[in-house]
């Protein structure tokens, strides 16, 4: 297998580099400190990029990357990065974040210590040869109420540290379970409450369409006038016009932020002369210790996704448990191989796609249903096709793709059913895994079989009368075809009958031709579905 290109559209860490560096399969480029209009040109033909927050993965980025696999964000945020369009290509998007966890929450309570006790004024005064004790009084944190937004990562190591300064905390996270609330020793509010009862207000949630403009003037109306409002997360998030107008009127007590939606700042921001304001020019993970760990983490990222095509740290694909992830890989391939048979089956325009699915985490269901889609169009389009775009390339076709889980009673764990509608036609397919993992292709429409969908498959549909198999057989040994398997199954009532025959090789036209004219058949399909990987077909 060819090398694979990694282009650095910024500055990487000497531990990052050093991992990529050493990964064999990957040649690693370094335009950080070159114009843009270089990195466009080297993005041609290159699988991976890794950005941080100052280069931009936009539309026009994006065209000229034309075999990009993997975006790596060496950091959290990826307001940065078009992640609809990198999607729709089929990109993954990794990011890190984990590591700079720690950083970001320890500048969070800087920033709320800072703000509760006046030290950038006291730190001002004594510069300017004044002694002001008198006139800058704080407050104790011991006793007062935290409210934080979002207890992901960051979120959670703020809650650890508030405890530890004796705040009560309070949360808003529609994901977080009564049990972790309890252990993190948190209580749960809605928004409009946590905002009411909290003296100081933090927020860790990321920047989307279900957070912009987050906390606005209703919602800083809601807070006490003696509030602080904390962001080191995403600018954005924070309605800048109606936080500088409650703080210069007083209606808020006060504000640090290290985040905000232009970054740089613009020089005449209304922000800039705000009273009661402590502003960060977004310092969140600049520290030694994070830069090294996002590095690492990011550079072990990409270099699993492109090397082992390990997409466990994709934002734009859902995730499993590390514990599945073997048997998720093989149920994933199963699901593309039916989908691949469903589709060559299957004549005319699409409608809907059902997929019924036993077994697996929550993810799992999407996860399957995207393969099912990727193999079944797999054979029907051009260009960049994968388990990330699938249903968006699917819905963009007008093909509805519905997705139930089922019981595994009489089915067993691991069982995929998928069901094409196109016009008065509906074809339906079925498999699941062995307990050692193989996969199995045991239903076709009506049609009970077993066999292993590898390889190539011939399907012959045919009246239930003899001499269908004899011919067949006598074709294929004509042909010097090798059967691997070979499974014949019978409808009584309509009279009919389908043939499966798995074997390694391809017929050609002419050899299907004289297959259909065998007397009593109807219709013949060859599919090339192919080998497993690892299986060197």
């Amino acid at each position: 297998m060819a090398d694979k290109r990694l282009v650095l559209a910024d500055p990487l860490s000497d531990e990052g580099l050093a991992i990529l560096n050493a990964s064999a399969g990957l040649i690693v480029e370094d335009y950080s400190r070159r114009p843009r209009s270089e990195l466009l040109a080297g993005l041609h033909g290159s699988a991976g990029l890794i950005v941080r927050s100052a280069t931009v993965a936009d539309a026009e980025l994006l065209e000229h990357a034309d075999a990009l696999e993997v975006i790596g964000r060496a950091g959290v945020g990826l307001d940065n990065i078009d992640l609809a369009a990198a999607t729709r290509r089929g990109i993954a998007i990794l990011n890190a974040p984990a590591g700079n966890t720690t950083s970001t929450a320890e500048l969070t309570f800087a920033l709320l210590l800072s703000a509760a006790r006046g030290i950038p004024e006291a730190a001002a005064s004594m510069r300017e040869g004044r002694w002001d004790r008198k006139s800058i009084s704080g407050a104790q944190l011991a006793g007062k109420t935290l409210g934080v937004i979002g207890a992901g990562r960051i979120g959670t190591e703020v809650i650890h540290r508030a405890r530890a300064f004796e705040m009560r905390v309070v949360v808003t996270d529609p994901y977080l379970t009564a049990s972790r609330a309890e252990n993190l020793g948190v209580e749960v509010l809605p928004l409009a409450a946590l905002l009411a009862a909290s003296d100081f207000v933090t927020l860790h949630v990321p920047l989307g369409d279900a957070t912009k403009g987050l906390i606005g003037a209703a919602e800083i109306a809601l807070m006490r006038p003696t509030a602080v409002l904390i962001n080191a997360a995403r600018g954005g998030i924070v309605d800048e016009t109606a936080l500088a107008a409650a703080l210069r009127d007083g209606s808020l007590g006060g504000a640090a932020l290290d985040v905000y939606e232009q970054e740089p700042l613009p020089s005449e921001h209304p922000l800039r002369d705000c009273p009661n304001l402590i502003m960060t020019p977004h310092l969140g993970a600049s520290t030694p210790e994070a830069q090294r760990e996002v590095a690492i983490e990011i550079a072990r990222a990409v270099r699993d996704a492109l090397i082992d095509g390990n997409l466990r740290s994709a934002v734009n694909l859902p995730s499993v448990p590390l514990a599945d992830e073997d048997r998720a890989s093989q149920t994933l391939d199963l699901t593309r191989r039916l989908g691949i048979v469903l589709g060559e089956l299957t004549r005319g325009a699409t409608e809907s796609i059902a997929v019924r699915y036993t077994g697996g985490p929550g993810a799992m269901l999407q996860l399957v249903a995207s393969a099912a889609v990727e193999g079944y169009l797999s054979r029907r389009l051009a260009g960049p096709l994968n388990v990330i775009n699938a249903l968006m390339i699917g819905e963009e076709r007008g093909i509805e793709v519905s997705r139930s889980r089922v019981g595994t009673e009489g089915r067993g764990k691991d069982w995929v059913e998928l069901t094409a509608v196109a016009g008065e036609e509906t074809r339906r397919v079925a498999g699941k895994l062995t307990a050692n993992g193989e996969p199995r292709l045991l239903r076709v429409d009506g049609f009970r079989v077993e066999l292993t969908p590898e390889g190539t498959l011939l399907f012959v549909a045919n009246v239930d009368v003899p001499g269908v198999i004899g011919g067949l057989g006598t074709v294929l040994a004509e042909a010097g075809v090798n059967i691997a398997e070979f499974h014949q199954s019978r409808d009584r009532v309509s009279g009919k009958a389908l043939g499966v025959v798995r074997f390694d090789v391809e017929l050609s036209a002419d050899q299907l031709a004289r297959l259909g004219q065998i007397p009593g058949v109807q219709d013949v399909r060859q599919i090339r579905v192919g080998g497993r990987p690892g299986s060197g077909q």
